[in-house]
């Protein structure tokens, strides 16, 4: 932790790998980061969102997950909790559920498939992305897959982590 990330703890780690499914092709390569209460209670969206800022991630959003299979072919993406808390499959159809709760957030590399299966009233999300990829494209589990593995294959690696800037929880995990 460092003073330009004051609104974080140490989390606990864990990786989560999936192979191509019928509704997201997932990273060929990199894990999915799952941190569990990284971001202390009392913390506010605000504060959230100003840290992700700071440690150059961009087109930072306070939403909810789609309920339907969706990845992103162009950028990896942030998702910090926020408020409530919901269950998530994750890696497509044959992916893993996983519950998310305030304080928890995820880092998904490009390709994996999220979906939203349940969640509490006050679920939220703050969204974000490395720098350069702050306008992910939206791909669903039936669009066409032509040039997609590819795209997966080439974005480029974030060269900070979202929460903790230039050290952190995703440099670690995903090697450079």
């Amino acid at each position: 932790m460092t003073d330009a990330t004051p609104t974080v703890t140490t989390p606990t780690v864990s990786t989560l790998s999936f192979g191509p499914d019928r509704a997201a092709p997932n990273h060929p390569t990199l894990p999915v980061l799952v941190l569990g209460g990284v971001v202390p209670a009392g913390t506010s969206a605000q504060e959230v969102q100003a840290t992700v800022r700071r440690n150059g991630w961009g087109g930072a959003w306070l939403y909810g997950v789609f309920p339907y299979h969706h990845y992103h072919s162009n950028a990896h993406e942030a998702l910090i909790c926020v408020g409530g808390e919901a269950d998530l499959q994750l890696g497509g159809e044959s992916g893993e559920r996983v519950t998310v709760r305030r304080g928890d957030a995820l880092v998904l590399p490009a390709g994996t498939g999220h979906k939203c299966l349940s969640a509490s009233g006050d679920f939220l999300v703050c969204g974000c992305y490395p720098p350069g990829q702050e306008n992910p494209d939206l791909k669903r589990e039936n669009d066409p897959r032509d040039g997609v593995d590819a795209r997966i294959a080439a974005v480029p690696l974030p060269q900070t982590d979202p929460l903790f800037g230039p050290v952190g929880p995703l440099l670690d995990a995903w090697v450079r």
